[in-house]
């Protein structure tokens, strides 16, 4: 998720832990906490492929974290030792607030190495990476809880409640929509091996769904809210490398994004996109792998690099009545700028 979600969630926790002794003080650490994990964003494995599918690694692992939450309680208790604030209520603040971090960004698309240094990347897709419904009550428990002390750490307690209710409805909308995907798919004859059901921007409810197929892949949108169970599904190429050896960087990629890839010429640049993350022609990950020389081989670069491309909120208001069950916009909607980057 984005920053300023995980730091309110990491406030939020911290907060819902502290109770009564919820104060300003506690709810800055438990901010600060929750971004910690992402400052592995600072550092730079050598080219563009690298720092995207290395971050969330280490620092979002479930298998580092808790020691590393016992190293930082045990710090804090030697420079500030107090009563109430022991090792073990430190302790469980400090590893609550980072595995919530962790456990938030599994539930997006990008995905999570849960399980560092094992390999494996983890994620339910069920939330979108910025999603105002998750973030606003969090903000407002903060807000409540600097001006109330009093009530500040029920409200953090109703509030964390409450946000995992609305995540555990995410999964229940992209399950309602996995059912009718199913449905689809065999009434018209489609593959079912590599199926990726999505939420679009800010919501949980409208969903896009990519189908894997040999050469090509399918997509369409269905919404929570359609009259109609019909999904238009949309054929595109998907490209192939050309080469006849994979360089690592790419095999890694295959590994992070489950082998939704696609792949396409523009100009002398061979570019390799992520399928999971945007829609159509605007998807958020694409990098150039090679590029073709005077002798019109491809070259593949030393460093691999981020493909620009360019994203607007202007189209957001299609979006919205595509939410609401407007299923006749599909076609305008196959073809929107709508990604954003994370």
């Amino acid at each position: 998720m984005d920053s300023i979600t995980q730091a309110a969630l990491g406030a939020t926790v911290a907060g819902a832990i502290a109770g009564k002794k919820c104060n300003a003080k506690v709810l800055l650490v438990g901010a600060a906490l929750g971004t910690l994990p992402d400052l592995d964003v600072m550092l730079d494995y050598g080219d563009a492929v690298q720092n995207t599918i290395k971050h969330r690694g280490f620092s979002h692992s479930l298998l580092v974290l808790p020691p590393f939450a016992l190293l930082i309680s045990w710090l804090y208790c030697r420079w500030r030792p107090d009563a109430f604030w022991n090792l073990s209520w430190v302790f469980f603040l400090t590893v609550s607030v980072l595995v919530t971090h962790t456990l938030l960004d599994a539930m997006t698309t990008y995905g999570t190495q849960l399980i560092w240094p094992f390999e494996g990347y983890f994620e339910l897709r069920n939330v979108f990476i910025i999603d105002p419904l998750y973030t606003l009550p969090l903000l407002l428990a903060i807000g409540v809880a600097l001006f109330s002390k009093k009530h500040g750490g029920r409200w953090c307690q109703s509030v964390v409640l409450l946000s995992t209710l609305y995540l555990g409805w995410g999964y229940a909308s992209q399950q309602t929509i996995a059912n009718r995907v199913e449905q689809n798919l065999a009434a018209q004859n489609l593959p079912n091996q590599q199926v990726l059901i999505t939420p679009t921007a800010f919501n949980t409810l409208l969903w896009r769904v990519v189908v894997m197929d040999d050469g090509q892949y399918w997509e369409g949108l269905a919404s929570v809210l359609d009259k109609d169970q019909v999904i238009d599904f949309v054929a595109r190429p998907l490209g192939s490398w050309p080469l006849e050896e994979k360089p690592p960087t790419l095999v890694g990629l295959e590994a992070f994004s489950h082998n939704y890839l696609n792949y396409r010429v523009e100009g002398d640049a061979l570019i390799v996109s992520d399928l999971r993350l945007g829609m159509a022609d605007n998807l958020s990950f694409e990098f150039v792998f090679a590029e073709k020389g005077s002798d019109g081989q491809w070259q593949l670069l030393e460093s691999t690099q981020r493909f620009p491309s360019e994203r607007g909120l202007d189209l957001l208001g299609v979006l919205w009545q595509r939410l609401k069950g407007d299923q006749s916009i599909d076609a305008n909607l196959q073809t929107m700028d709508i990604t954003y980057q994370r």
